[in-house]
């Protein structure tokens, strides 16, 4: 049986509301048979102007789509990502104004995985790329932990990261890893405009392939005798570091 975590089950007339305003790409919504007051008309209206069908459906069967919830009689569904194609990559990135990737190299923990894609999008990033094999997928799991940053973010699946990154770089993007042993501190480099930041897996960080071919390497310092953070806590650090610098470039 598919979860309601798997279809992108959403329930309660303040939440889907809200998903409509923010555009978060709902597929239908279910609305409890006969429901005429001013909260359902407004829903059917927002629905009707984005293009979003509305079902009906008695709730007794809007019950059993989300037993758990209280949905107050309507249910959205929402749209899920897909992963997107390595050969669709370069034209993604062709489309940002500022285009920006971060590759995560055998990220394996959905929640770690999931933590990172919410980073990206809330920093701004135009894709994530990462390894089809040995690493985590686009599940339900890593779309709960992302909550709604899957649906807002390329995530590309390559068949070998090396070889994605050094594209990239031909293309004019400078690779930048993240190592606990780096001597240059993320806060003392200049990070380039057209940035692929990598980050590493859960045990030993970047494979030593991945960080020959990056064009450097940094570090977060640390205090105190903490030697590294978790793979999503980092990556949200130097995420949001990226961005600080981006930023004071446009003031510049």
């Amino acid at each position: 049986m598919t979860s309601a975590d798997e279809r992108g089950l959403i329930g309660g007339f303040h939440a889907v509301m809200s998903a409509i305003e923010k555009d978060r790409g709902l597929a239908r919504i279910w609305l409890a048979s006969g429901r005429r007051d001013g909260r359902a008309d407004a829903l059917r209206a927002a629905a009707a102007d984005r293009g979003i069908e509305i079902v009906s459906a008695d709730m007794a069967a809007l019950d059993a789509m989300l037993a758990d919830v209280r949905h107050q009689g309507c249910i959205a569904e929402r749209a899920l990502a897909r992963e997107k194609r390595e050969s669709d990559l370069l034209d993604l990135l062709a489309a940002a104004e500022r285009p920006w990737v971060l590759a995560l190299d055998q990220v394996q923990d959905p929640h770690n995985l999931g933590a990172c894609l919410r980073s990206a999008a809330a920093a701004g990033v135009t894709a994530v790329i990462a390894p089809r094999k040995r690493a985590a997928g686009l599940t339900a799991a890593v779309r709960k932990v992302a909550a709604g940053a899957a649906e807002r973010i390329a995530f590309v699946p390559v068949t070998n990261l090396t070889r994605a990154i050094a594209r990239l770089q031909d293309e004019g993007f400078w690779a930048v890893g993240l190592d606990g042993t780096a001597e240059l501190s993320i806060y003392d480099s200049d990070l380039p405009e057209r940035l692929v930041l990598v980050a590493g897996g859960e045990e030993k960080g970047i494979r030593a392939l991945t960080a020959r071919q990056c064009d450097a390497l940094v570090s977060i310092p640390m205090a105190g005798d903490i030697e590294s953070l978790n793979v999503s806590v980092a990556t949200g650090v130097a995420l949001f570091e990226a961005l600080r610098q981006r930023r004071l470039a446009t003031q510049g």
